[in-house]
């Protein structure tokens, strides 16, 4: 199966902690496709910025039920993705945001 980086990373997320993560750790959060494993992810991250990974730690959400009328749906799963980067090295996604 082989996908290439920008299908990997879908999207950054910004909320309050992961701006602080970035500001504070070093560390950058991604919305990533939910197959994807943290190999695919690392070479994504480094090929897409031209940076270098250290770690990455990923988390899996259920998607949630939702109700429209008496119309039952669901919200696609996703994967957020944790990348930490080494030391020197910084992504600029959006500054003074």
């Amino acid at each position: 199966m082989s996908r290439t980086p920008r299908e990997i990373i879908v999207r950054p997320l910004m909320t309050e902690k992961s701006m602080r993560q970035k500001e504070e750790q070093n560390q950058v959060t991604f919305r990533v496709t939910p197959d994807a494993n943290k190999v695919e992810i690392r070479n994504a991250v480094e090929q897409v910025f031209n940076v270098k990974v250290t770690d990455v730690r990923t988390a899996s959400f259920e998607g949630k039920l939702k109700r429209m009328g008496r119309h039952v749906g669901r919200r696609a799963n996703w994967k957020k993705a944790i990348v930490t980067l080494a030391e020197g090295h910084k992504i600029e996604l959006v500054e003074g945001a």
